[in-house]
């Protein structure tokens, strides 16, 4: 890390560490919040912004059952939040590996290593909304989410659940270590104050700012922090959902940025550094907005074509049969998209020769095909709920 590129922040000071191998520099955020002048573009951005928001919100107070779209997106969101980290894991396969119907002979120990670390995403993600019931979003809570993020993984190295004892760093291509890293978070002795600072300003009940800016700010300074060994980006990731859920800012869990930091990967990561060199909060707070207003925008739209998917089927479904289970069946597909017969008897309640006979209907009119065939059962896919989940980005009609 060049340390002349950090003098004068405004963001944080740098700070000299001892080395055996020689010394270097680590950076150490000032408290928030920073100094930002609101107007023109931030308040703007902040003003379309809450009003995606309000728009993805009162779409998840009328659905029937938001479980059914809060599946599909948790694990579109951990496929996606994954992927920024290098796992080659798609959405397919982790419904999939999520049915038992993966891995399967010769896979690639390192594709099923990927399938754990994104399994294990949706699991820590369910976990905290869960935890939000009894607690805050708190330091406590964090390191429970970290520890059902990372247990089980590579990256166990870690320590699942503990913040880190030992100076990590940000890198980059070419990077060999901690003396040419860009960055350079705080080295472990200074985690205490830096995380209490940051845990007081999650509760702060004074700020001058609108929430979504609060937000902007508070994500970027878990990366500059980057309390554990591994996993801080996922989890960072994973927090911007549990605070708006936890400030009901979301009656439901829809709304994930991951798409939009992947999309804009470079300039994510660039800005994020910026900050820290020379106090870039405007331009960040303005991206971080940009990115709520689009992937709000986004959940809508990818909301609104599941349902009218789903209404569809059942007018195919109506013309074809009247199978209470048949419907039922198209109902939870929503919910899991793939899927075998001896998990359709079990989800149904009905023997097997029941479930076959569901399935084989479902086939029959074109919402399941038949996709893989195992040594324990064949497994059924509806395709059409694959491919909206799978698209980059679905366009939003107002």
């Amino acid at each position: 890390m060049n340390p002349e590129r950090f003098r004068g922040s405004p963001s944080g000071r740098v700070l000299q560490v001892q080395h055996p191998d020689g010394p270097y520099s680590a950076f150490i955020p000032a408290p928030l919040p920073p100094k930002l002048d609101m107007e023109g573009e931030p308040a703007r951005l902040a003003e379309r912004a809450a009003h995606a928001l309000g728009e993805l919100s009162g779409l998840g107070r009328i659905l029937p059952n938001p479980y059914l779209l809060i599946n599909p997106f948790i694990r579109r969101e951990a496929v996606l939040s994954s992927r920024i980290e290098g796992t080659r894991a798609d959405i397919a396969d982790l419904y999939a590996y999520e049915a038992g119907q993966l891995p399967l002979p010769g896979m690639e120990a390192a594709y099923e290593s990927d399938l754990r670390e994104v399994m294990n995403y949706v699991r820590a993600l369910e976990y905290g909304l869960k935890r939000l019931k009894q607690m805050p979003v708190s330091l406590r809570l964090i390191r429970e989410v970290h520890q059902r993020l990372m247990t089980g993984v590579r990256g166990e190295r870690a320590k699942p659940g503990a913040f880190r004892t030992v100076q990590t760093y940000i890198a980059r291509a070419g990077c060999r270590g901690v003396h040419d890293s860009p960055y350079v978070p705080p080295p472990p002795e200074h985690l205490g104050p830096a995380l209490d600072a940051f845990e007081k300003y999650l509760h702060a009940e004074e700020d001058p700012y609108p929430f979504l800016v609060r937000l902007a700010f508070s994500h970027y300074q878990f990366e500059a922090i980057h309390p554990f060994g591994d996993g801080n980006g996922r989890i960072g990731r994973l927090l911007i959902v549990l605070q708006l859920v936890e400030a009901g800012l979301l009656s439901q869990p829809l709304l994930y940025l991951s798409a939009y930091f992947e999309r804009h990967r470079e300039r994510y990561c660039d800005l994020l550094l910026a900050v820290s060199e020379r106090g870039a909060w405007r331009e960040w707070t303005c991206f971080f907005l940009e990115g709520v207003v689009e992937q709000a925008r986004d959940a809508v739209a990818r909301a609104r074509t599941l349902q009218d998917l789903l209404a569809s089927w059942k007018e195919r479904l109506a013309g074809a049969t009247r199978s209470a289970s048949a419907l039922r069946l198209v109902d939870n597909l929503l919910a899991e998209p793939v899927l075998t017969i001896p998990r359709v008897q079990s989800t149904l309640g009905v023997s097997y020769p029941a479930a076959r006979h569901t399935v084989d209907k479902l086939v029959e009119i074109g919402i399941l095909r038949q996709w893989r065939e195992s040594s324990y059962a064949r497994t059924y896919v509806a395709p059409e709920i694959l491919e909206v989940l799978s698209r980059p980005h679905q366009p939003y009609v107002n």
